[in-house]
């Protein structure tokens, strides 16, 4: 899929869901590549904020992100709005400390982006696809949300509060072509327990039984209910003894549920790219998303870096051979490096590597304790590009390689007996009078274990000039 953005700006305005404070939200379209960031319209020199998770610093009943001094808070219900619509690129501006919430639902957020136009842009969608389970605990609460490998991108959640109003509940949101309809209008909710530790902890200041679902547990004293309505600003507060404050209606009857997934939603993408997966999600909550968010850019960053691994068959005939390499390459026992080369190009060469206990340097470095010597790997990685190099001249055998610099070198880990070293050199730039610069990459099994910008020259033999 292409990325995409919004047509024009639009703008709508609301207050703070904890703050209080009244907030103008605009959204701004973007290039491409540009990602989800809010800009503070209301701070001096309107710092931007990008949306991710290493920006949270808090998770107190909503997730907060922040950059120097500026802060986004409640950010959660309008990037589940993004998710649901599958907008890549926005700039978010906000003329307040919090994102507006509305009727504490994404349905408001939704209906501006719809009618601002959602296009399409020339740079594809860049997924996260979850290959292997990723799982994230909590045993105290009982709390786990796992991603599983999934064809499309489909998220569960199951609640459960104990309560006689609320106890389990299951939501399923199985394509985001159903979001708009299906999860965006569920609305927060609240315990009404939990209002007055809230209000002392000077939260929800903007909070009103029009933005939120309050639930009673038990039968509620009319002193209460008066002593609420004082500090929500109402002349008075119902209650008809069905769980609801207000006699409010559901919007489904599993809304808390759906509200639940609209949250893990918007939070999983502070990941910064859309998902190819399934998650499922058993007692959420905000601080619980943001760790399991964090474990999936863990993961990610991993992925991206391997995605340019080689594929090696052991069983497939290689291109060459150790007994061809040695025609082409000078190097001899104990310092020829290279098993096979399995791929070559004109920009890119594989070889491989099987480290044993027996290789000679293995007599003296950390004897007892073997680990190859970084710059053996090195070595490796110039012999492989070495190939590269004079797979573009006649009579190959009678020319030698020179290194002329080796740049930002790095030694990830350990290479040890048993290991199969997959190297591979690709070119950073053409070949011009021998000289090839190459970027060299070092790999056992799913780990990349060194890599390094390797600049060599091949010279012919003066003998056989």
């Amino acid at each position: 899929m292409k990325q995409k953005t919004i047509k024009q700006p639009t703008s709508l305005e609301g207050v703070g869901l904890h703050s209080g404070a009244a907030v103008k939200l605009t959204f701004q379209p973007a290039v491409e590549d540009h990602g989800i960031k809010f800009q503070r319209m209301d701070l001096d020199g309107n710092p931007v904020v990008h949306a991710d998770v290493g920006r949270v610093v808090s998770t107190e009943r909503s997730t907060t992100i922040k950059s120097g001094e500026a802060s986004i808070s409640t950010v959660e219900h309008v990037l589940a709005a993004l998710a649901g619509l599958e907008i890549d690129n926005i700039l978010i501006q906000v003329t307040g400390p919090e994102v507006p919430i509305l009727d504490g639902s994404a349905a408001g957020f939704v209906k501006a982006l719809q009618a601002a136009g959602i296009v399409e842009q020339a740079a594809e969608r860049e997924y996260f696809i979850i290959e292997e389970p990723i799982i994230y605990r909590d045993e105290a609460t009982g709390t786990e949300l796992m991603a599983l490998p999934h064809d499309g991108f489909e998220i569960v959640t199951l609640i459960d509060f104990g309560s006689p109003v609320l106890g389990q509940q299951y939501a399923t949101l199985k394509s985001v072509d159903k979001f708009a309809e299906d999860i965006a209008p569920c609305r927060t909710f609240v315990f009404l327990r939990e209002l007055e530790m809230l209000f002392e902890h000077n939260l929800i200041k903007g909070g009103d039984l029009d933005n939120a679902i309050v639930i009673a547990d038990n039968a509620v004293p009319q002193e209460q209910l008066d002593r609420l309505a004082i500090k929500l600003g109402r002349p008075k507060v119902a209650f008809d003894g069905k769980g609801l404050l207000n006699n409010l209606e559901l919007r489904f009857q599993n809304e808390p549920a759906r509200h639940k997934l609209l949250d893990v939603l918007g939070d999983i993408s502070l990941l910064g790219k859309p998902i190819l997966g399934r998650i499922l999600a058993t007692k959420p909550g905000h601080t619980a998303n943001v760790a399991f968010t964090k474990l999936l850019k863990k993961s990610f960053q991993e992925q991206r870096k391997l995605r340019g691994k080689p594929k090696y068959d052991p069983n497939e005939e290689p291109l060459f051979d150790a007994v061809k390499i040695a025609e082409w390459l000078p190097h001899r026992y104990p310092f020829l490096l290279v098993d096979k080369i399995i791929a070559l190009s004109e920009s890119q060469v594989v070889g491989v590597k099987n480290v044993t206990f027996n290789e000679e340097f293995f007599q003296g470095h950390f004897p007892g304790n073997p680990v190859m010597p970084a710059v053996l790997q090195i070595e490796a990685m110039a012999q492989t590009g070495g190939i590269l190099a004079l797979s573009t001249v006649e009579d190959p055998g009678n020319w030698d390689t020179y290194f002329l610099k080796i740049e930002n070198a790095k030694f990830k880990n350990k290479v040890v007996p048993g290991d199969t070293v997959l190297l591979k050199m690709e070119l950073i730039a053409p070949i011009r009078r021998g000289i090839c610069q190459m970027l060299g990459t070092a790999y056992v099994g799913n780990k990349i274990v060194s890599e390094a910008e390797l600049t060599a020259q091949i010279v012919k033999r003066p003998d056989n000039e």
